[in-house]
């Protein structure tokens, strides 16, 4: 995908917006095929944006168990199934693949005839602070494989954990088909003293009267209840409502269980370590300088410090390091909780980058950091709805395409984005418009402003219980990670691989990471944004 494969319509916009809100595009039109969501069923896409849309969602298919119900005790265990390494006592040397076979069984000790369960792996040495992920291949057959670039020497470790097994899998499919309203959201209303509440989402069911909230510029639907006598216009604020609860049948319940089947360890039939030997000489053509998003692994921890393998990164251990860096520039952080960690961060580290009160909520924002000496504006948004927060004041409920639009760019101009653990109740077509969105918004930035300088942080994983697997689960992050990388390849932005960097470290799963991680993060940012004079 390149910025000159971009529909004329999507570039020159073209788009016109009729009476009811409906955007219409002037290329030939095709509808989608699938079973249309509310929202989408008004969603006209180009042909290449059809194209594009259905590629993107053949990528993602996950491989179905055999049809009918089955029965728990058929269901993957991780205690019975195993894994083995290959080969485990052969020489091993830096820079070698060391591969994983993986055998999955039921509860009764049989294997697994069909694949579709979703593990995590990692190889990792405690004492040296080292970690890496593995690349999974599903075989089909109940046996996976997993294989690893071994990245540094010394004893390495192999953990593999199952996080769902195949049959809760179609369980979260269906949940995300079927109950897209299993996170619901409100707005009030205000006019002189008298207030109303009303839910709100991306579709609500019919027969009620509808607030329409699309957007007028990028087209992205959102909708309220009207309330009963006020007018739509009174909205102030935005808000999350609450989740849904009793959304699984009895039976579907034993396949989400924290001490049973929800990320738990398979352990190794035979040897679960193998010997490491240093390289002969040190080549340094190993590192893969091009930025492919999709390498694997994109990077390893060693020592607590994450070493990309596909860009250098320069550690800013100390504040004067990021100032010197960030000297004469504004940075603007766009997405949820997990890239306000970026301003949190910098803001606590850096003693001259001092928060400006703007009087925002708690958590929600906007905020701003402000750096008068060295001329220094670091600032966060958060991303529009869906957005799962307390309250978003309605005059601060902003999308990030438009907020982009607004940005003259240059030199001295920083981007960072993250958008991905709130679309994950809804199809994933939300979450491809929104995307597509934001990617014509960068590619007309980078158009006007070239030496902009945008990064793109990827989702992460978290932990997870029986009830925050329903509604963001690692599975569903998964899934819109790999739809974005692929979204934005070929295209001039950076990324901040987030999620190997959650995936490879020792620390427990957390949905805002631990500061260490935090950290790193940050400086494989600001060594986009300040690379190191080679």
């Amino acid at each position: 995908f390149s910025p000159q494969h971009l529909d004329d319509d999507t570039v020159s916009g073209s788009n016109w917006i009729t009476e009811n809100n409906v955007q219409h595009s002037l290329s030939q039109t095709t509808k989608t095929t699938r079973k249309p969501y509310c929202g989408y069923t008004q969603q006209t896409l180009s042909k290449r944006e059809q194209a594009e849309q259905e590629s993107l969602l053949a990528a993602i298919q996950w491989p179905k168990p055999p049809d009918g119900k089955t029965a728990f005790a058929q269901s993957t265990d991780p205690t019975h199934s195993d894994f083995v390494i290959v080969k485990p006592s052969r020489f091993f040397k830096v820079g070698d693949q060391l591969e994983v076979l993986v055998r999955m069984k039921d509860f009764q000790g049989k294997p697994k005839q069909y694949g579709g369960d979703y593990l995590q792996a990692r190889i990792h040495s405690p004492v040296l602070k080292a970690g890496a992920a593995g690349r999974i291949v599903d075989c089909h057959n109940g046996l996976y494989k997993v294989f690893f670039t071994l990245l540094w020497p010394g004893e390495v470790k192999v953990s593999v954990s199952l996080v769902h097994p195949s049959e809760a899998i179609q369980v979260l499919l269906r949940l995300r088909e079927e109950r897209p309203d299993r996170v619901y959201f409100k707005s009030s209303f205000k006019s002189g003293r008298y207030s109303e509440t009303t839910e709100c989402n991306v579709c609500l069911p019919g027969g009620l009267p509808v607030c329409n909230f699309t957007d007028l510029y990028t087209g992205e639907p959102w909708f309220c209840y009207k309330p009963r006598k006020l007018s739509c216009a009174s909205r102030i604020s935005h808000a999350k409502g609450g989740y849904l609860k009793g959304l699984l049948t009895q039976e579907e319940s034993l396949f989400f269980q924290s001490d049973v089947n929800i990320k738990r360890p398979i352990l190794s039939s035979g040897p679960d370590s193998v010997i490491v030997k240093p390289k002969a000489f040190t080549d340094s053509s190993s590192m893969d300088r091009a930025e492919d998003p999709t390498a694997s692994p994109s990077g390893y921890y060693y020592e607590d410090q994450w070493r990309s393998r596909t860009h250098w990164i320069h550690n800013f251990n100390k504040s004067d390091d990021i100032t010197e860096c960030l000297q004469g520039k504004v940075i603007h952080l766009f997405g949820d909780s997990t890239i306000r960690q970026w301003f949190e961060y910098l803001t606590a580290f850096v003693p001259d980058l001092v928060e400006f009160n703007l009087g925002s909520p708690k958590n929600v924002g906007p905020f701003m950091s402000v750096d008068l000496k060295h001329n220094i504006l670091l600032k966060f948004r958060c991303h529009g709805p869906p957005i799962r927060f307390s309250t978003v004041f309605s005059s601060e409920l902003r999308y990030i395409a438009n907020e982009l639009d607004g940005i003259v760019g240059g030199r001295n101009t920083v981007v960072a984005i993250t958008i991905w653990s709130h679309f994950s109740t809804f199809p994933v077509e939300v979450y491809i418009r929104r995307l597509r969105n934001i990617r014509r918004a960068i590619v007309q930035l980078l158009d006007r402003s070239p030496k902009t300088l945008i990064v793109i942080r990827t989702a992460n994983v978290q932990e997870l219980g029986p009830e925050v697997s329903l509604f963001n689960s690692d599975w569903y992050s998964f899934q819109l990670d790999s739809v974005m990388r692929k979204m934005f390849s070929g295209i001039a932005v950076h990324f901040v691989d987030a999620w190997e960097m959650s995936v490879a470290h020792y620390l427990p799963h957390n949905l805002h990471p631990n500061e260490i991680i935090v950290k790193n993060q940050i400086d494989a940012f600001l060594s986009y944004v300040c690379p190191l004079q080679t």
